[in-house]
């Protein structure tokens, strides 16, 4: 018997990937209640009885996967010293080639650093756009850097410099009572000083009644347990404006929480960052990490940390050793991909703030294909992360904790095909940590597999939904909390079998 193959290619967080899907008539396929695939692969969300849907994830990761990530020229190549430390040469390097103009792509060009042990006993800064940092293989027999000596430390710092500045005289404030997750357009009050290709804040203030209805102002306390305060709550979610009809505006990206008039609804305005860099990339390189014990606290900690930046990657790179993560992306760490990457055999203690292997604290990022070992909280958010955002294809072996948000109200991550033998959990973390409490809201687990999962609804605010998942329900750690939207629970036959590539390739197709 012969079964229909369907043969695409399309961009995938920047990168070009052909997807094959066979479909066996004995497996009957079935397509969730909140989001329907249909024969043309045009997609249809449907709205809960507050008309809040499943967002959109698809515009995330390198230029929200439009653009494939580029092959930049080499500028400069270098060798390993033979005896002793090499962080010399490379950040000469890295300001030589940082001096150059950039291209009319905004590329200035790669450092390639050839096969072998490069020692690094501090941190390397690439602190201007369009530098890229490439090896020759991330294998033990490719390009080797090396965290020597002691010292908790990033080996690679990405970083530009300033922060979001509002433009004064253009906050606009919503007129709708309410926008329900998953709406890309809303009537403002007025749209005056405002235009499509504007870069605006979608605004969300915190309040006080917010935190009471949500309990997070009674969280049951012990040594350091902090209350949620309104102040702290306050969230930005960076956004263009499409298209104006009227005072109704258009955005690229959804919202990922209701923004509600009775928690005072929300606002728009323009704004500008100066000093953000951009097209930075780090790819082909081993980063290994020195260490005493199997619980040194002294020694390598982040193989890469990247904030301030936009429109930058990681690929094809491996960490060992190190005590915290592989990747770690700041608050202000936007439209990144990591990609086809390794966090393998974490040395710490095993307990808080250790073995994050992949975190991301900023919005529109993309993390897909990704392995890791030994790690605590393998594929995670922080506190107040804005999406959307997407891990997506990834495994974990061997954990010590959770994958999923990890504290204080993370809005719009979707969780795609994710692999652990440990658990996944969206919850009420109570009074862990300094008092995390709820962990997120709008958060998706798409047919993923775990040993156990709990995924609860906040009290309002929002969902969260397990579709399609492959384990154990459990209530988590504070029985009694709402129950999330679950559907499909240990059916394998779920359509899409991703969320992510179904809607991505809705899109590409729509635009095409």
């Amino acid at each position: 018997m012969k079964f229909p193959i369907l043969k695409n290619t399309f961009l995938v967080g920047g990168l070009a990937l052909s997807l094959l899907a066979f479909r066996l008539p004995e497996q009957p396929l079935w397509n969730s209640r909140h989001v329907t695939v249909h024969k043309d692969g045009t997609i249809q969300y449907i709205p809960d009885a507050d008309g809040n849907t499943i967002p959109d994830f698809s515009r995330v990761g390198y230029h929200q996967g439009d653009k494939a990530i580029p092959q930049v020229p080499v500028q400069k190549t270098i060798s390993p010293v033979a005896k002793g430390s090499s962080q010399e040469i490379i950040q000469k390097a890295i300001d030589e080639v940082a001096a150059r103009k950039p291209d009319k792509n905004g590329f200035r060009g790669t450092i390639l650093l050839k096969k072998g042990a490069y020692l690094i006993p501090g941190t390397i800064e690439i602190k201007k756009s369009g530098i890229v940092l490439r090896g020759e293989g991330d294998g033990s027999n490719g390009t080797r850097l090396v965290a020597a000596g002691k010292g908790q430390r990033t080996l690679i710092n990405i970083a530009g410099t300033g922060s979001i500045r509002e433009v004064q005289g253009t906050r606009r404030k919503i007129a709708d009572s309410k926008v329900p997750a998953g709406a890309t357009s809303f009537q403002l009050q007025s749209v005056a000083g405002l235009k499509a290709g504007d870069n605006i804040i979608l605004y969300r203030p915190g309040t006080q009644n917010w935190i009471s209805d949500l309990k997070m102002d009674q969280i049951v306390a012990r040594e350091g347990t902090k209350q949620w305060q309104p102040e702290e709550y306050n969230l930005q979610f960076e956004r263009v404006i499409t298209r104006i009809e009227g005072n109704r505006i258009f955005i690229d990206n959804p919202v990922v929480m209701p923004m509600e008039e009775k928690y005072r609804g929300g606002e728009v305005y323009k704004y500008t960052f100066e000093g953000r860099i951009t097209e930075v990339g780090v790819e082909n390189i081993l980063f290994e990490s020195e260490y005493a014990s199997d619980t040194d606290e002294d020694h390598g900690w982040n193989a890469i940390s990247i904030n301030k930046v936009e429109n930058c990657w990681v690929r094809n790179v491996t960490s060992r050793y190190f005590g915290y993560s592989c990747v770690n992306a700041g608050k202000d760490a936007k439209q990144i991909t990591v990609t086809d990457s390794k966090c393998l055999d974490a040395k710490s203690v095993i307990t808080g703030g250790r073995r994050y292997s992949f975190n991301n604290d900023g919005q529109l990022n993309l993390f897909m294909n990704l392995t890791a070992t030994e790690g605590r909280h393998d594929y995670v958010t922080g506190a107040r992360v804005n999406g959307p955002n997407v891990f997506y294809n990834c495994t974990a072996t061997r954990t010590h904790a959770d994958i999923g948000p990890h504290h204080r109200w993370a809005s719009g991550t979707l969780y795609d095909n994710i692999v652990t033998d440990g658990d996944i959990n969206i919850q009420d973390r109570g009074n862990w940590g300094s008092g995390h409490g709820w962990s997120g809201v709008t958060q998706v687990l798409w047919n993923c597999t775990a040993r156990k999962a709990a995924v609860q609804n906040p009290w309002v605010s929002g969902k969260n939904y397990a579709i399609g998942l492959q384990g154990e329900k459990y209530e988590g750690r504070l029985p009694g909390k709402p129950d999330g939207e679950w559907e499909g629970l240990n059916d394998k036959n779920i359509q899409p079998k991703s969320l992510y590539l179904a809607q991505l390739q809705a899109r590409q197709k729509k635009l095409n």
